[in-house]
């Protein structure tokens, strides 16, 4: 009989996709895997072959809502307590439905955003591994990655993780309500993103790459970074033919998107038209999730709906894109030079590795984003000869490791380990 494995993560495309293709090795390592998420993804779970379970709500209508706009894009920060108690129904909703998908489950894969699958793990006394895409253990290397911190040495550093601590804290509310009314347990007497109820550090894998996020050195043996999680197209798409005659009439096109954040698009768009007049070069626009109006851009630009990364990026000179970590990976992967606009989260930081390694500009920030800006980021994609042999290397790099393969193997040795009684997880080499 093949042992059961519950995936919860919710988000937009870039939470999700990681952790669909993890779904999709481990199934065929034998493993019988269900996939629970929000709605917005059902199909693209259910297309690629695994058992998807519903989190009770649908990402893009909840990002769409205005005071995301005006919280985000317009920094308006009155609007953010209204945000976070959103957010603390958004996560009820979630970890109600993450109990009923867990039942009978051996073990549990959780993230960030579905921490409470740590207590779900707890009361169903399966191991739970705890995954994250940016570096989010402290360290003194590097401040917090969630946040605009600087970096003052390797005290301030370590202390500046305590801002994610408390910003966590408002969404533990509902587990801590869940725990005893749903599960059946006590209060937790300790705990956190990266440890169990007594304090023990919970096994954690991080699907990104060590080449463009090395390894803190004073990170725990629990943590373990694997490489970026691949999710490659299976559709067998190709360019429809109105897209094959733009890529053919000219030099390859940069590819310019904002992902799945559907913020400040009047904006956003004005400066893209405007910066695309001024470096007079060919793009191809993503409409994403609403960043961008894509009905009146001029002749040198192709606006695309949903297409693939692996397979759309091979086709341009550089890309553009917020910052997320799938993306950047992806661009990364293809060994395309890269610029950053990051909108939140952990956007900025990804754009700092991405300069660091020599691979684009330095980011900008999308709300201090101006046309001339754009322009020149455009000027230096396309005519900086030591970014693109940057870029290229790194991606060679990139498409040699095995990320997934190492996940799953992490994963097998933990639910192996927890079953025969021993240790509930193995440890970092």
């Amino acid at each position: 009989m093949s042992k059961r494995i519950a995936i919860a993560t919710i988000g937009t495309a870039g939470d999700v996709r990681p952790y669909l293709a993890l779904a999709i090795e481990l199934k065929q390592r034998g493993y019988d895997v269900v996939l629970g998420t929000n709605s917005d993804f059902e199909g693209l779970v259910t297309a690629h072959g695994i058992e998807f379970h519903s989190m009770g709500t649908k990402i893009q209508e909840w990002l769409q809502e205005s005071r995301f706009d005006n919280a985000i894009s317009k920094m308006k920060f009155h609007h953010f307590p209204q945000l976070l108690r959103s957010g603390q129904e958004l996560v009820m909703r979630a970890a109600e439905n993450a109990w009923d998908m867990a039942q009978g489950a051996d073990a549990m894969v959780v993230n960030i955003n579905t921490s409470f699958g740590i207590d779900i793990a707890e009361a169903l006394n399966i191991p739970v591994i705890m995954t994250a895409m940016q570096p989010l253990n402290p360290t003194r290397e590097f401040p917090v990655s969630a946040y605009e911190m600087p970096d003052l040495g390797p005290t301030f550093n370590k202390l500046s993780y305590i801002a994610m601590n408390i910003q966590q804290a408002y969404f533990d509310l509902p587990r801590d309500k869940l725990r005893k009314g749903l599960m059946g347990l006590s209060a937790r007497k300790r705990g956190g993103l990266f440890k169990d109820s007594l304090g023990n550090n919970l096994p954690t894998l991080y699907n990104f790459s060590s080449i463009v996020s090395p390894r803190p050195r004073d990170w725990p043996q629990t943590a373990v970074v694997t490489g970026f999680w691949y999710l490659d197209d299976i559709s067998g798409w190709t360019p429809s033919a109105e897209l094959q005659q733009f890529l053919d009439a000219g030099p390859a096109p940069v590819y310019i998107g904002f992902g799945s954040m559907p913020f400040g698009a009047d904006r956003n768009t004005e400066i893209l038209r405007e910066a695309l007049r001024r470096w007079g070069g060919r793009a191809i626009v993503s409409r994403g999730w609403g960043g961008i109006n894509t009905d009146e851009l001029p002749a040198n630009v192709f606006a695309v709906d949903e297409a693939p990364h692996d397979k759309l990026f091979q086709l341009v000179s550089a890309v553009v894109h917020h910052g997320g970590a799938g993306t950047t990976a992806a661009g990364l992967r293809a060994g395309k030079p890269t610029f950053t606009v990051p909108q939140a989260y952990d956007q900025r930081y990804w754009g700092r590795r991405v300069r660091a390694l020599g691979c684009g500009p330095a980011p900008v920030r999308l709300r201090s984003l101006t046309a001339d800006k754009l322009a020149d980021a455009l000027t230096e994609l396309t005519t900086n000869p030591a970014m693109a042999a940057n870029a290229k290397s790194v991606g060679k790099a990139l498409s040699e490791e095995t990320g997934i393969e190492t996940a799953v193997d992490f994963i097998e040795a933990t639910v192996a380990a927890a079953q025969a009684g021993a240790r509930r997880f193995p440890v970092a080499g």
